[in-house]
């Protein structure tokens, strides 16, 4: 076991340095934390210079301490989201088997360790995984802390953990760090008729542990910035859910194409693990299970009603679900019914084999088909590896070797989504500013002024290691241009003039934005272009 855990953990960190920065999230949140370091202010979150109060600052705070002691590369930008995911998998492996039995807590880890959507989100910069994990550490701790056989000092310690835990996840994404937990604790009173379970959660206590995490950055945040407050609790919170603000709407029933998807390879045991957290086991007082059954219902029902909604949303379900699922292999270990598990891991991995090859049919004019068809041994290499994974896993499992045939079917979607990544890389030169930033990188004098002219391309200033001045475009940045109005160019003409009378500048723009000045005259030189960005400089 420990072999396979340092496998284990070689795989999950060995690729981190290995693909660029790709836009939007990548590049935004390594470019918050770079801010940081660079201008010693870790207190106010800046992108581009720019405030930029969408999120709490737990993630940039480590990502800026990364770069503090590491360096700033690939790997120390997705190291929190990394790190977060691998213990993760750690922490439901560990509570399921303290909770279920020790295979249940095995299986567990592995289903987690291998369902797809864990695994991408994990080795991507963004910052659901490190809420996700707060919130399932929450969760968790909290069933630890409740259980009939823990003791009265460990239960005390387990629930302090969990709010702590919580106090983290509120740093990470915000206040739904401890709305969805409060409302799944209500619900499952409700659900057992056991409204003692609520004081037994200890909240006052509990309230205070959270006050003295998290209020010190928000007051002190506050008092810096007077317009903190309301945007980040009032718009980042009510508005973004009840409305259609952040132009993310999608339809009630979106998240479950993305579930069925992210749950790869283990859609044969999903039924059946939703099934099993129905299940009371009789003369106990806490239900763990049904706990993790309110859990995963509730924040899928939640995101499912927002009105703004991005995939990895309801990433926090996945450790619940995993420990479920968990639950019900090791309750079928024994039988020749846990072969069967496999076929959807077989049938995916046929099916994508066969689609491989029309993937290029995305390709437009600003991804070509070159760069698809350098994506496809990828692509094949990821789907084969789910189908060998689930035919392994299925002959496995008919030898009997049910804890293996699980681990064979884990390492599958495992390498399922590691061949996404990995050959996503092969569309990094237009979906990232990787390359056109290095080709010019030491060609910028570091006093010259750098114009984003009616664009905004996330991974450009974290690549040059400098910020740009934007031009008329907002879109996310817009409420901290408000605040700094004068770090803001608003139209086209106010850029002519600020380009004529610069010695030497550079800018960032658009091949149809360029080709617009091309044909005034604007004096620039072209330097490097790609399909979606021209970098121009003056003289």
């Amino acid at each position: 076991m420990l072999a396979l855990l340092l496998a284990f953990a070689l795989a999950w960190f060995g690729t981190l340095q290995q693909r660029r920065l790709i836009n939007p999230d990548e590049g935004r949140y390594a470019e918050i934390p770079r801010e940081m370091v660079a201008s010693g202010d870790w207190l106010t979150p800046r992108l581009n210079d720019i405030k930029y109060f969408e999120k709490p600052a737990l993630q940039y705070w480590a990502t800026a301490a990364a770069f503090t002691v590491f360096g700033e590369h690939h790997w120390t930008a997705r190291l929190w989201p990394a790190l977060t995911g691998f213990l993760g998998v750690l922490a439901t492996a560990f509570a399921t088997a303290r909770l279920f039995g020790l295979q249940a807590g095995l299986m567990a880890g592995a289903v987690l360790a291998g369902s797809v959507l864990w695994n991408v989100i994990g080795h991507v910069n963004t910052l659901d995984m490190g809420v996700s994990f707060f919130l399932a550490g929450a969760v968790f701790a909290l069933c630890l802390g409740q259980r009939d056989e823990a003791s009265p000092a460990a239960g005390r310690r387990w629930q302090d953990a969990a709010w702590v835990l919580l106090a983290l996840a509120i740093l990470s994404k915000g206040l739904i760090g401890l709305v969805l937990p409060a409302a799944a604790a209500v619900i499952y009173a409700l659900w057992q008729r056991d409204p003692g379970f609520i004081l037994r959660i200890r909240p006052w206590r509990g309230l205070l542990i959270l006050l003295a995490i998290t209020a010190p950055w928000f007051i002190a945040v506050s008092l810096a910035n007077p317009e903190f407050a309301r945007f980040f609790f009032i718009h980042e919170h009510f508005e973004r859910f009840l409305t259609k603000a952040h132009g993310r709407y999608q339809p009630l029933w979106y998240f479950l194409p993305i579930l069925l998807l992210g749950m790869l390879p283990w859609l044969g045991s999903l039924a059946q693990g939703i099934a099993a957290g129905f299940r009371s086991e009789p003369g106990r007082l806490f239900q763990p299970r049904r706990f993790l059954l309110v859990w995963v219902v509730l924040v899928f029902a939640f995101f499912s009603a927002s009105s703004s909604k991005l995939a990895s949303y309801i990433l926090p379900i996945f450790p619940a679900l995993a420990a479920l699922i968990g639950l019900h292999l090791a309750g079928h270990a024994g039988s020749r019914r846990i072969e069967w598990q496999a076929l959807p891991a077989i049938i995916a991995g046929g099916a994508c084999l066969l689609l491989v090859p029309y993937v290029t049919r995305f390709a437009n004019t600003e991804v070509p088909a070159a760069l698809y068809e350098a994506y496809q041994p990828w692509l094949y290499a990821g789907a084969g590896t789910l189908l060998l994974g689930g035919l392994t896993s299925f002959r496995l499992a008919r030898q009997g070797r049910s804890t293996a045939a699980v681990f064979a079917l884990a390492c599958g979607g495992f390498g399922f989504g590691q061949g996404f990544l990995l050959g996503h890389d092969s569309l990094g030169s237009v979906n990232s500013a990787h390359d056109v930033a290095a080709a010019i990188h030491s060609q910028v004098p570091k006093e010259a002024p750098f114009f984003s002219v009616s664009t905004y391309d996330q991974s450009l200033q974290f690549y040059l290691k400098r910020t740009t001045t934007m031009v008329v475009y907002k879109d996310e940045l817009g409420f901290g241009i408000e605040q700094e109005p004068q770090k803001f160019i608003p139209d086209l003409a106010g850029f002519e003039r600020a380009w004529n009378a610069a010695p030497v500048a550079w800018a960032l723009m658009s091949p149809a934005t360029w080709k617009e000045f091309s044909e005034k005259g604007l004096p620039m030189t072209e330097v490097i272009r790609d399909t979606r960005r021209v970098i121009v400089r003056k003289p």
